[in-house]
């Protein structure tokens, strides 16, 4: 199984990333996790047939507007898009005139999915309400015997904690520079996403969703990492492009 990050940055992209998108290949589907604009990669990537699946965090637009490049995608298998309750109403009305092509002149095949205690989930996954200003879901992956567990948009909560618990990889988003806190705008700074590792006991910590204001390029990446090390020695400052293999 292969982690790919397509995009690392929050907020918008800069010379240090493109807005917030993961791909994860198994042997048997494609998982992707947020639709900023690193999603434009996804073709040089999903080669094969097998089923695609993307679920979206929350409603927040830089984690959806790379979904404006669907019409550079010709996947025959189509796209599945799950989130949270309201966004297919929310996608149905961006993925449509004037902000876009209309999702049936699409070539690949789109189906959005409002994610509720009645939905028939596609994988062996949970979904869970995080801390956010607006409704934020976390995703937790049993993959092919692995746990991948993906929280962006969040500050400390305690579904944070269950998703993470015991996770092989623990995506995580660290908004905030070391030490700084912002209760009216709940997000995580290293030292928080580091804490919620080590009580969770994962195994390997990636960062992510850089507030692109506030981490200005690679080196305040790097000292984001190296403050997370002190609580929680395997973590890592994800970049656009790299790969995780699993």
């Amino acid at each position: 199984m292969k982690i790919i990050f397509l995009g690392t940055n929050g907020w918008y992209d800069t010379d240090t990333g493109n807005t917030l998108c993961v791909l994860i290949e198994t042997h048997s589907e494609f998982i992707v996790l947020d639709a900023g604009n690193g999603i434009y990669k996804l073709d040089k990537y999903i080669k094969s047939g097998k089923p695609i699946f993307l679920f979206i965090s929350h409603m927040h637009l830089d984690h959806l507007i790379g979904l404006h490049v669907l019409n550079k995608f010709n996947f025959k298998q189509g796209i599945n898009i799950f989130g949270p309750p309201g966004t297919r109403k929310s996608l149905s009305l961006l993925i449509n005139k004037p902000f876009s092509l209309r999702i049936k002149q699409l070539v690949t095949k789109i189906k959005i999915n409002d994610l509720n205690k009645g939905t028939r989930l596609p994988l062996d996954m949970q979904f869970r309400k995080l801390r956010h200003t607006a409704l934020c879901y976390g995703y937790r992956f049993n993959l092919e015997g692995k746990i991948i567990t993906f929280c962006t948009d969040t500050g400390l909560c305690p579904n944070l904690f269950k998703l993470a618990e015991g996770a092989d990889l623990f995506i995580a988003e660290c908004s905030l520079r070391p030490g700084q806190v912002n209760e009216e705008w709940p997000h995580l700074n290293p030292q928080m996403a580091a804490a919620a590792a080590s009580k969770a006991k994962v195994k390997r910590l990636a960062l992510v969703h850089f507030d692109a204001a506030l981490f200005t390029d690679f080196h305040m990446r790097k000292s984001a990492e190296k403050h997370a090390k002190t609580a929680f020695k395997n973590t890592f400052s994800a970049l656009d492009g790299q790969a995780v293999v699993l």
